[in-house]
Protein backbone atom coordinates (compact mmCIF):
# COMPACT_ATOMS: atom_id res chain seq x y z
CA UNK A 1 0.00 0.00 0.00
CA UNK A 2 1.29 3.62 -0.13
CA UNK A 3 2.32 5.06 2.82
CA UNK A 4 0.57 8.22 2.07
CA UNK A 5 -2.32 7.35 1.78
CA UNK A 6 -2.12 5.52 4.60
CA UNK A 7 -1.17 8.19 6.62
CA UNK A 8 -3.50 10.53 4.84
CA UNK A 9 -6.26 7.49 6.35
CA UNK A 10 -4.71 7.90 9.97
CA UNK A 11 -5.18 11.58 10.19
CA UNK A 12 -9.08 11.66 8.67
CA UNK A 13 -9.39 9.03 11.04
CA UNK A 14 -7.74 11.00 13.74
CA UNK A 15 -9.84 14.14 13.29
CA UNK A 16 -13.35 12.34 12.90
CA UNK A 17 -12.26 11.02 16.68
CA UNK A 18 -11.46 14.02 17.73
CA UNK A 19 -14.81 15.16 16.52
CA UNK A 20 -16.56 13.08 18.57
CA UNK A 21 -13.99 13.85 21.93
CA UNK A 22 -12.77 10.23 21.47
CA UNK A 23 -9.09 11.68 22.38
CA UNK A 24 -7.84 7.58 22.86
CA UNK A 25 -9.16 6.43 19.79
CA UNK A 26 -7.54 10.25 17.97
CA UNK A 27 -3.94 9.39 19.96
CA UNK A 28 -3.49 5.87 18.62
CA UNK A 29 -4.30 6.82 14.89
CA UNK A 30 -2.23 9.78 15.27
CA UNK A 31 0.28 7.83 16.53
CA UNK A 32 0.30 5.26 13.96
CA UNK A 33 -0.02 8.20 11.08
CA UNK A 34 3.74 9.54 12.77
CA UNK A 35 4.88 6.28 12.30
CA UNK A 36 4.99 7.12 8.74
CA UNK A 37 5.94 10.46 8.74
CA UNK A 38 5.99 13.61 11.25
CA UNK A 39 3.14 16.06 9.79
CA UNK A 40 2.08 19.39 10.69
CA UNK A 41 -1.59 18.40 10.92
CA UNK A 42 -1.32 15.29 12.77
CA UNK A 43 0.87 17.25 15.50
CA UNK A 44 -1.73 20.13 15.54
CA UNK A 45 -4.12 17.09 15.92
CA UNK A 46 -1.93 15.86 18.93
CA UNK A 47 -2.42 18.95 20.46
CA UNK A 48 -6.03 19.05 20.57
CA UNK A 49 -6.21 15.58 21.89
CA UNK A 50 -3.60 16.37 24.44
CA UNK A 51 -5.74 19.55 25.52
CA UNK A 52 -8.76 18.05 25.53
CA UNK A 53 -6.71 15.43 28.57
CA UNK A 54 -6.19 18.73 30.15
CA UNK A 55 -2.41 18.17 28.99
CA UNK A 56 -1.91 21.68 28.57
CA UNK A 57 2.36 21.43 28.50
CA UNK A 58 2.16 18.30 26.82
CA UNK A 59 -0.61 20.44 23.63
CA UNK A 60 1.99 23.15 24.16
CA UNK A 61 4.96 21.21 23.38
CA UNK A 62 2.80 19.13 19.98
CA UNK A 63 1.83 23.27 19.13
CA UNK A 64 5.78 24.00 18.90
CA UNK A 65 6.41 20.73 16.57
CA UNK A 66 3.87 21.89 14.34
CA UNK A 67 5.09 25.58 14.08
CA UNK A 68 8.73 24.02 13.41
CA UNK A 69 7.08 22.61 9.84
CA UNK A 70 4.98 25.91 9.24
CA UNK A 71 6.07 28.50 11.73
CA UNK A 72 3.19 31.23 9.47
CA UNK A 73 0.27 29.06 10.74
CA UNK A 74 -1.78 31.77 12.06
CA UNK A 75 -4.69 29.20 13.78
CA UNK A 76 -1.15 27.56 15.46
CA UNK A 77 -0.16 30.92 16.55
CA UNK A 78 -3.49 31.34 18.26
CA UNK A 79 -4.03 28.31 19.69
CA UNK A 80 -0.28 28.48 21.24
CA UNK A 81 -0.84 31.94 22.87
CA UNK A 82 -4.30 30.30 24.06
CA UNK A 83 -2.38 27.52 25.72
CA UNK A 84 0.35 29.72 27.44
CA UNK A 85 -2.26 31.89 29.03
CA UNK A 86 -3.81 28.12 30.27
CA UNK A 87 -1.25 27.33 31.73
CA UNK A 88 -0.16 30.66 33.74
CA UNK A 89 1.99 32.51 31.32
CA UNK A 90 -0.10 35.28 30.18
CA UNK A 91 2.91 37.57 29.62
CA UNK A 92 4.50 34.91 27.68
CA UNK A 93 1.39 34.88 25.22
CA UNK A 94 1.52 38.44 24.32
CA UNK A 95 3.88 38.27 21.97
CA UNK A 96 2.72 35.04 20.65
CA UNK A 97 -0.42 36.71 20.06
CA UNK A 98 0.95 39.59 18.56
CA UNK A 99 2.75 37.59 15.96
CA UNK A 100 -0.32 36.07 15.18
CA UNK A 101 -2.43 39.68 14.81
CA UNK A 102 0.82 39.98 12.00
CA UNK A 103 -0.69 37.47 9.79
CA UNK A 104 -4.19 37.81 10.86
CA UNK A 105 -6.41 36.88 7.68
CA UNK A 106 -8.82 39.67 6.43
CA UNK A 107 -11.62 40.28 8.82
CA UNK A 108 -14.29 39.47 5.47
CA UNK A 109 -12.87 35.62 5.20
CA UNK A 110 -13.16 34.81 8.98
CA UNK A 111 -16.15 33.18 10.75
CA UNK A 112 -17.45 34.56 13.60
CA UNK A 113 -15.77 32.52 16.18
CA UNK A 114 -12.33 33.30 14.84
CA UNK A 115 -13.16 36.98 14.75
CA UNK A 116 -13.96 36.80 18.32
CA UNK A 117 -10.90 35.39 19.13
CA UNK A 118 -8.70 37.63 17.30
CA UNK A 119 -10.62 40.04 18.89
CA UNK A 120 -9.42 39.07 22.23
CA UNK A 121 -6.18 38.66 21.02
CA UNK A 122 -6.21 42.20 20.35
CA UNK A 123 -7.80 43.88 23.18
CA UNK A 124 -5.05 41.42 25.35
CA UNK A 125 -2.03 43.37 23.54
CA UNK A 126 -3.17 46.46 23.95
CA UNK A 127 -4.07 46.04 27.65
CA UNK A 128 -0.56 44.91 28.21
CA UNK A 129 1.02 47.63 25.92
CA UNK A 130 -0.75 50.21 28.36
CA UNK A 131 0.17 47.84 31.21
CA UNK A 132 3.57 48.47 30.03
CA UNK A 133 3.66 52.16 29.09
CA UNK A 134 2.35 52.99 32.83
CA UNK A 135 4.98 50.98 34.46
CA UNK A 136 7.71 52.63 32.52
CA UNK A 137 6.04 55.79 33.07
CA UNK A 138 6.29 55.59 36.75
CA UNK A 139 9.88 54.61 36.40
CA UNK A 140 11.12 57.59 34.83
CA UNK A 141 8.61 60.09 36.40
CA UNK A 142 10.92 61.79 39.20
CA UNK A 143 13.22 62.29 35.87
CA UNK A 144 10.67 63.92 33.28
CA UNK A 145 11.15 67.68 34.63
CA UNK A 146 14.73 67.67 33.44
CA UNK A 147 13.93 68.12 29.75
CA UNK A 148 11.97 70.90 28.26
CA UNK A 149 8.49 70.00 26.81
CA UNK A 150 9.48 69.45 23.01
CA UNK A 151 12.02 66.44 24.23
CA UNK A 152 8.94 65.67 26.56
CA UNK A 153 7.04 65.31 23.94
CA UNK A 154 9.05 62.96 21.99
CA UNK A 155 10.07 61.15 24.46
CA UNK A 156 6.76 59.75 25.56
CA UNK A 157 6.00 59.34 21.67
CA UNK A 158 8.98 56.99 21.61
CA UNK A 159 7.45 55.55 25.05
CA UNK A 160 4.56 54.31 23.65
CA UNK A 161 6.03 53.43 20.71
CA UNK A 162 8.50 50.99 22.72
CA UNK A 163 5.19 49.50 24.91
CA UNK A 164 3.89 49.37 21.17
CA UNK A 165 0.96 51.45 21.44
CA UNK A 166 1.94 52.94 18.45
CA UNK A 167 4.40 52.84 15.28
CA UNK A 168 7.15 54.96 14.37
CA UNK A 169 6.06 57.37 11.71
CA UNK A 170 7.50 57.12 8.55
CA UNK A 171 7.64 58.50 4.86
CA UNK A 172 5.90 56.98 2.57
CA UNK A 173 5.56 59.22 -0.17
CA UNK A 174 4.08 58.84 -3.85
CA UNK A 175 6.81 60.18 -6.27
CA UNK A 176 9.96 60.60 -5.19
CA UNK A 177 11.85 59.13 -1.27
CA UNK A 178 14.81 61.00 -1.59
CA UNK A 179 17.27 60.02 1.27
CA UNK A 180 19.02 61.03 4.33
CA UNK A 181 16.15 63.12 5.22
CA UNK A 182 14.40 62.95 8.55
CA UNK A 183 10.87 61.72 8.99
CA UNK A 184 9.76 64.55 11.59
CA UNK A 185 5.73 64.85 11.52
CA UNK A 186 5.50 68.78 12.69
CA UNK A 187 8.99 70.52 12.40
CA UNK A 188 10.46 73.14 14.47
CA UNK A 189 9.15 76.48 13.71
CA UNK A 190 12.60 77.64 14.41
CA UNK A 191 13.44 76.66 10.93
CA UNK A 192 11.05 78.86 9.99
CA UNK A 193 11.97 82.08 11.27
CA UNK A 194 9.20 83.71 8.25
CA UNK A 195 6.21 82.15 9.52
CA UNK A 196 5.68 85.01 12.14
CA UNK A 197 5.32 87.48 9.05
CA UNK A 198 3.09 85.12 7.83
CA UNK A 199 0.72 84.71 10.55
CA UNK A 200 0.71 88.81 11.16
CA UNK A 201 -0.68 88.70 7.38
CA UNK A 202 -3.45 86.64 8.55
CA UNK A 203 -6.51 89.54 8.77
CA UNK A 204 -5.38 90.62 5.07
CA UNK A 205 -5.42 86.85 4.08
CA UNK A 206 -8.83 86.84 5.74
CA UNK A 207 -10.39 89.54 3.84
CA UNK A 208 -9.10 88.58 0.44
CA UNK A 209 -10.33 85.57 1.27
CA UNK A 210 -13.70 86.44 2.24
CA UNK A 211 -14.10 88.48 -0.93
CA UNK A 212 -13.13 85.09 -2.93
CA UNK A 213 -15.84 82.96 -1.00
CA UNK A 214 -18.40 85.45 -1.48
CA UNK A 215 -17.94 85.81 -5.32
CA UNK A 216 -16.42 83.34 -6.22
CA UNK A 217 -16.95 79.95 -4.48
CA UNK A 218 -18.09 78.32 -7.21
CA UNK A 219 -14.55 78.36 -8.95
CA UNK A 220 -13.79 76.48 -5.80
CA UNK A 221 -13.39 72.43 -7.00
CA UNK A 222 -13.04 69.08 -5.92
CA UNK A 223 -9.82 68.71 -4.55
CA UNK A 224 -10.29 64.84 -5.26
CA UNK A 225 -11.27 64.03 -8.87
CA UNK A 226 -10.41 60.63 -10.01
CA UNK A 227 -11.15 59.03 -13.41
CA UNK A 228 -13.75 56.77 -13.70
CA UNK A 229 -10.97 53.71 -14.91
CA UNK A 230 -9.28 55.07 -11.43
CA UNK A 231 -9.22 53.43 -8.47
CA UNK A 232 -10.39 55.54 -5.62
CA UNK A 233 -9.06 53.54 -2.52
CA UNK A 234 -10.41 55.68 0.78
CA UNK A 235 -11.10 58.65 -1.88
CA UNK A 236 -14.61 57.40 -2.42
CA UNK A 237 -16.92 59.64 -0.31
CA UNK A 238 -14.93 63.01 -1.29
CA UNK A 239 -14.05 61.79 -5.11
CA UNK A 240 -15.71 64.62 -7.44
CA UNK A 241 -17.29 66.16 -3.78
CA UNK A 242 -17.64 69.39 -2.60
CA UNK A 243 -17.16 68.56 0.53
CA UNK A 244 -13.88 69.18 0.29
CA UNK A 245 -12.74 71.86 -2.37
CA UNK A 246 -9.73 74.05 -3.70
CA UNK A 247 -8.99 77.29 -5.00
CA UNK A 248 -5.42 76.89 -6.27
CA UNK A 249 -2.63 80.39 -6.62
CA UNK A 250 0.22 78.16 -7.99
CA UNK A 251 -0.62 74.62 -9.24
CA UNK A 252 2.04 72.52 -10.47
CA UNK A 253 4.78 75.60 -10.66
CA UNK A 254 2.44 77.38 -12.75
CA UNK A 255 0.78 80.82 -10.84
CA UNK A 256 -3.11 80.87 -11.72
CA UNK A 257 -2.64 84.61 -12.63
CA UNK A 258 -6.94 85.21 -12.79
CA UNK A 259 -6.90 83.90 -8.70
CA UNK A 260 -3.52 86.04 -7.99
CA UNK A 261 -4.68 88.93 -9.51
CA UNK A 262 -8.55 88.58 -7.00
CA UNK A 263 -5.97 88.66 -3.82
CA UNK A 264 -3.04 90.19 -5.01
CA UNK A 265 -1.78 90.77 -0.97
CA UNK A 266 -1.89 87.20 -0.48
CA UNK A 267 -0.09 86.44 -3.74
CA UNK A 268 3.02 88.91 -3.09
CA UNK A 269 3.40 88.20 0.21
CA UNK A 270 3.49 84.19 -0.53
CA UNK A 271 5.78 85.29 -3.57
CA UNK A 272 8.47 86.25 -1.06
CA UNK A 273 8.49 83.81 0.85
CA UNK A 274 10.67 80.89 0.34
CA UNK A 275 8.52 78.17 -1.66
CA UNK A 276 10.15 75.38 -3.46
CA UNK A 277 10.27 76.58 -7.16
CA UNK A 278 10.32 73.51 -9.35
CA UNK A 279 9.53 74.39 -12.28
CA UNK A 280 6.46 72.37 -13.49
CA UNK A 281 6.36 70.44 -10.04
CA UNK A 282 6.24 73.14 -7.72
CA UNK A 283 4.87 75.40 -6.24
CA UNK A 284 1.56 75.14 -5.08
CA UNK A 285 -0.51 77.25 -3.20
CA UNK A 286 -4.27 76.65 -2.47
CA UNK A 287 -7.20 77.77 -0.46
CA UNK A 288 -8.55 74.12 1.00
CA UNK A 289 -12.23 74.87 2.07
CA UNK A 290 -13.59 71.17 4.20
CA UNK A 291 -17.44 71.35 4.86
CA UNK A 292 -19.08 70.56 8.13
CA UNK A 293 -17.89 67.41 9.99
CA UNK A 294 -16.62 66.27 6.47
CA UNK A 295 -13.25 63.80 7.33
CA UNK A 296 -10.18 64.00 5.22
CA UNK A 297 -9.19 60.04 5.41
CA UNK A 298 -5.13 59.28 6.12
CA UNK A 299 -3.14 59.66 3.44
CA UNK A 300 0.25 60.70 2.16
CA UNK A 301 2.19 63.37 -0.01
CA UNK A 302 4.17 63.27 -3.21
CA UNK A 303 7.73 63.99 -2.53
CA UNK A 304 9.81 64.30 1.32
CA UNK A 305 11.84 67.10 -0.47
CA UNK A 306 8.89 69.61 -0.19
CA UNK A 307 7.03 70.24 3.34
CA UNK A 308 3.83 71.87 3.45
CA UNK A 309 2.97 75.18 5.55
CA UNK A 310 -0.33 75.01 6.74
CA UNK A 311 -2.29 78.60 7.72
CA UNK A 312 -5.78 78.62 9.24
CA UNK A 313 -8.09 81.07 8.17
CA UNK A 314 -11.46 80.27 8.90
CA UNK A 315 -12.31 77.68 11.89
CA UNK A 316 -15.90 78.16 13.00
CA UNK A 317 -15.29 75.26 15.55
CA UNK A 318 -13.45 72.47 16.61
CA UNK A 319 -11.23 71.28 13.75
CA UNK A 320 -8.67 68.64 14.11
CA UNK A 321 -5.17 67.77 12.27
CA UNK A 322 -3.19 64.49 12.78
CA UNK A 323 0.34 63.64 11.57
CA UNK A 324 2.25 60.77 12.48
CA UNK A 325 0.81 60.20 15.93
CA UNK A 326 1.18 63.68 16.89
CA UNK A 327 -2.79 65.00 16.28
CA UNK A 328 -3.09 69.36 16.33
CA UNK A 329 -5.98 71.58 17.02
CA UNK A 330 -6.00 74.56 14.10
CA UNK A 331 -5.86 78.09 15.66
CA UNK A 332 -6.50 81.59 13.88
CA UNK A 333 -2.93 83.09 13.64
CA UNK A 334 -0.90 80.02 14.14
CA UNK A 335 0.62 78.36 11.06
CA UNK A 336 2.72 74.99 11.19
CA UNK A 337 5.05 73.39 8.51
CA UNK A 338 4.66 69.27 8.38
CA UNK A 339 6.24 66.63 6.36
CA UNK A 340 2.89 65.35 3.87
CA UNK A 341 4.70 62.20 3.15
CA UNK A 342 3.98 61.29 6.95
CA UNK A 343 0.20 59.73 7.16
CA UNK A 344 -1.78 62.45 7.70
CA UNK A 345 -5.84 62.85 7.96
CA UNK A 346 -7.73 66.00 8.95
CA UNK A 347 -10.96 66.94 10.76
CA UNK A 348 -13.68 69.64 10.33
CA UNK A 349 -15.83 68.69 13.54
CA UNK A 350 -17.47 72.33 13.33
CA UNK A 351 -20.60 73.18 11.83
CA UNK A 352 -19.54 75.93 9.16
CA UNK A 353 -17.39 75.47 6.49
CA UNK A 354 -13.06 75.63 7.54
CA UNK A 355 -10.95 77.15 5.48
CA UNK A 356 -6.58 77.21 5.58
CA UNK A 357 -4.04 78.59 3.27
CA UNK A 358 -1.29 75.84 1.98
CA UNK A 359 1.86 76.19 0.82
CA UNK A 360 5.47 73.93 -0.14
CA UNK A 361 8.79 74.69 0.56
CA UNK A 362 11.75 73.53 0.34
CA UNK A 363 12.76 70.33 2.97
CA UNK A 364 15.53 72.69 5.59
CA UNK A 365 17.78 69.82 5.14
CA UNK A 366 18.34 70.07 1.79
CA UNK A 367 21.54 72.34 0.31
CA UNK A 368 21.06 74.86 -2.20
CA UNK A 369 22.72 72.86 -4.75
CA UNK A 370 20.70 69.68 -4.51
CA UNK A 371 17.63 71.68 -4.82
CA UNK A 372 19.23 72.70 -8.27
CA UNK A 373 19.89 68.99 -8.92
CA UNK A 374 16.86 67.29 -7.61
CA UNK A 375 14.77 69.46 -9.84
CA UNK A 376 17.10 68.56 -12.65
CA UNK A 377 16.57 65.21 -12.19
CA UNK A 378 12.78 64.99 -11.69
CA UNK A 379 12.65 66.76 -15.11
CA UNK A 380 14.24 64.39 -16.63
CA UNK A 381 12.38 61.69 -15.29
CA UNK A 382 9.43 63.37 -16.59
CA UNK A 383 10.93 63.82 -19.75
CA UNK A 384 11.69 60.28 -20.07
CA UNK A 385 8.54 58.76 -19.41
CA UNK A 386 6.82 60.84 -21.78
CA UNK A 387 9.04 59.48 -24.57
CA UNK A 388 7.39 57.00 -26.80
Amino acid sequence: MDPASDQADYLRRAGEALARKDTSSALTLLDQADAIAPSHGGALNRALALRLNGDFQGALAQIDRALAIQPYDFVALLSKAALLEKVGRKRSSVPVYRNALKIAPPRERCPPGLIAQIDYAADLVRQDGEALRDHMRRAVESLRDTVDSATLDRFDEGLDIYAGLKVAPKQEPILLNYPRLPAIPFYDRAMFPWLGELEAATPMIQSELASLLETSFDEFAPYIAYPPEAPVNQWGELNHSRKWTSLFLWRDGAQQADVCARCPGTTALLDSLPMARQGSFAPTAVFSALEPHTHIPPHTGSANIRLLCHLPLILPGPARFRVGNTTRDWEIGQAWVFDDTIEHEAWNDADALRVILIFDVWNPFLAEGEKTLITAMMQAQRQYMMQP
